[in-house]
């Protein structure tokens, strides 16, 4: 099926990509890696009457540290983001999720930051983001601001983006030394979408938790922050019990919607075997007990 007719418009800086969207108000989309929005035009669920291409506008492109965190700008590819040193070091979770997000030729032609703002509660990058936290850097005709990571995602396919604004990239925050990260997901096939997903973060000092993130994705409708979890976690040395009573905080009271792919009370113990596997994988990055 072909996608309905639309004005095309290729911007090459991000102020020019403003103006653009400014120009053509609620009619107009972002077109950065496409590997979304294109399906969607082609099915006919989304129908803008305007594209403003940025995979051109040289200062939206870019993955690197800025000494207090890692800077991926709104036209770098999830694969250099995924591959970049940068990364691996500031972000690997960041670097782990993406890596679950379609094949190799996807992720060349993919965003992060598309995927992002976005918003799929059930995609991996807009997960790992929330679990590591930082901001999205936002750009209108009458100039920028940023959200933080906890108050980005709204609702399905929601945002706090106004009309007229565009993300013209995100900033994770950097962990200290002595963290560890785990990433894990459950699809049916390799090519589905996730059934439910846990991303995590721990810090470990004397051999006690004394930080914690839990990210379910999958779950809700927006990737969920489960405190309820990282309470149990903060002040316990990392380690069976402390993951599995974790996992069980984390599951508690969420209530996913069923499926083709899954019933809501599947997601629900998916949600916490992911949550606990991934609290133990984020202590072996740590060398505490697995």
């Amino acid at each position: 099926m072909k996608s309905p007719p639309f004005a095309y418009h290729r911007a090459a800086s991000a102020a020019e990509a403003a103006a653009l969207l400014a120009e053509f108000g609620a009619d107009a989309r972002i077109l950065a890696g496409g590997q979304s929005l294109i399906p969607l035009m082609n099915l006919r669920l989304a129908s803008p009457g305007c594209l403003v291409d940025i995979t051109t506008a040289a200062d939206l492109d870019g993955c690197g540290s800025n000494g207090g965190g890692l800077d991926v700008g709104a036209a770098a590819r999830q694969r250099s983001v995924e591959l970049h040193a940068d990364t691996l070091a500031t972000a690997p979770a960041l670097a782990e999720a993406i890596a679950n997000a379609g094949q190799v030729p996807v992720r060349h032609q993919g965003t992060v930051v598309g995927s992002i703002a976005h918003a799929d509660p059930s995609a991996e990058m807009p997960a790992a983001f929330k679990a590591q936290g930082g901001t999205v850097r936002v750009l209108d005709a009458s100039g920028s601001r940023e959200i933080a990571s906890e108050d980005f995602f709204e609702g399905y396919f929601t945002t706090a983006l106004a009309e007229g604004e565009l993300v013209t990239g995100v900033t994770l925050d950097a962990w200290p030394t002595g963290s560890g990260h785990g990433f894990l997901e459950f699809s049916v096939t390799a090519e589905s979408w996730p059934i439910a997903l846990a991303a995590v973060l721990i810090h470990v000092a004397g051999g006690t938790i004394d930080r914690a993130s839990v990210v379910l994705g999958g779950v809700a409708e927006v990737p969920l922050r489960r405190p309820e979890a990282e309470a149990i976690l903060v002040g316990a040395a990392p380690g069976a019990a402390a993951f599995e009573a974790a996992a069980e905080a984390a599951a508690m009271g969420i209530e996913p919607l069923s499926d083709s792919f899954g019933s809501g009370a599947y997601r629900k113990k998916l949600a916490r075997v992911m949550t606990r596997r991934a609290l133990t994988a984020a202590a072996e990055r740590v060398g505490g007990e697995s």
